[in-house]
């Protein structure tokens, strides 16, 4: 019968899966940049944000994210938590937008509408949910 030393094993132990999703990491980081900037920024109406963006073929592809950030906090009843870029934790606030804007880009808009409809009110569902198919469309690219 033979010993194993201390630093090896009979087996080894999973690798650790990355806190944010591979796929999610670039369009993340840009959101969050956005999110960086509109702090400081006074919110809007989320009404009069879509309005004007809904009017534009030619909208800059971080436009529809900067209305929606600035807009977000009437919206969910809260002032949302969006990390620096490049941090590894993922809020609860950035999961669902990551969550909805992957269920817009899949075209799930039965997912989408749930996730809208799980935190933000029936008053502002309808314009939330344009931004963020919006946000799928301008962000395809990342």
């Amino acid at each position: 019968m033979t010993s194993l030393a201390l630093h090896q094993t009979a087996y080894s132990s999973p690798a650790q899966e990355p806190a944010i999703p591979v796929h999610w990491r670039a369009r993340l980081n840009a959101l969050r940049m956005i999110a960086l900037e509109c702090r400081t920024a006074a919110s809007a109406d989320l009404f009069k944000a879509c309005a004007m963006l809904s009017n534009k073929e030619d909208t800059a592809r971080d436009a529809h994210a900067r209305a929606l950030i600035k807009c977000l906090a009437p919206a969910i009843g809260h002032r949302p938590v969006f990390f620096r870029p490049g941090v590894e934790e993922l809020s609860f606030d950035e999961a669902w937008l990551m969550r909805a804007i992957d269920a817009a880009k899949a075209a799930d808009l039965d997912s989408m509408a749930f996730l809208v409809r799980s935190r933000v009110p029936k008053l502002f569902q309808r314009h939330v949910a344009f931004l963020i198919k919006g946000i799928s469309e301008q962000f395809s690219q990342i």
